[in-house]
């Protein structure tokens, strides 16, 4: 098998935790299983023209690293975040924050050579343990996605979407108001559940990535 094949078909689901409705895998544990199969896998952690671990637009900032596999080197850039996955403006990162971000990078990177990716991609199981699951049972009829709309349940109160888009441009540049991170004023004024904030740090870390490109 290649080397996707066979990272791709490693189970990593008890190497996991939930934060924030988003899962995150072990880097400990992921660097482990890669060093396991193929010894003399490498990783870089890039650094600036300064010597430093980071890179900035003077707004923001982000970390670039990379992990070789057989002669094959995958790149992640992530943006240095907090812990609501906003990204943290340039004069209030640490050591910690950076350090943080490049264990999150290097994790990423590795699932592009196959280990984990299928949780990146909102999946339960690895492609293999997938499919057998798929032929025990038969998969249930997909529903059609309902637009968010007002109702009772959930309290929800979706705003229009330009509006929505400058709340989520706003949060991935760290602004503020009144004191306030930009999730959590959105947050207040639409009464979003967990579903609805999870979307809204997604489309935030979109924006994120696409500017440091």
């Amino acid at each position: 098998m290649s080397v996707f094949e066979t990272l791709n078909a490693v189970n990593c689901n008890e190497h996991t935790e939930k934060k924030n409705g988003l899962t995150y895998l072990s880097w400990a544990w992921a660097w482990a299983e890669v060093k396991k199969r193929y010894p003399t896998a490498s990783y870089t952690i890039y650094e600036s023209q300064d010597g430093r671990p980071y890179f900035t637009d003077g707004r923001t900032c982000w970390v670039k690293t990379g992990v070789t596999i057989e002669g094959l080197e995958h790149i992640e850039y992530l943006p240095i975040m907090d812990n609501r996955n906003t990204s943290i403006p340039l004069e209030r990162v640490t050591s910690f924050d950076m350090n943080k971000s490049i264990q999150r990078s290097l994790t990423k990177a590795v699932a592009r050579h196959g280990l984990g990716l299928y949780i990146y991609a909102g999946e339960d199981l690895p492609e293999n343990d997938a499919n057998a699951a798929a032929d025990a049972e038969p998969a249930p009829k997909a529903k059609v996605a309902e637009k968010p709309r007002n109702n009772a349940k959930t309290g929800y109160k979706p705003m229009p979407a330009d509006k929505y888009q400058r709340y989520v441009e706003a949060a991935a540049k760290g602004e503020t108001y009144k004191g306030k991170q930009m999730i959590d004023v959105w947050r207040e004024a639409t009464n979003a559940g967990e579903a609805e904030v999870k979307q809204f740090l997604q489309d935030v870390g979109n924006i994120a990535f696409k500017e440091i490109l």
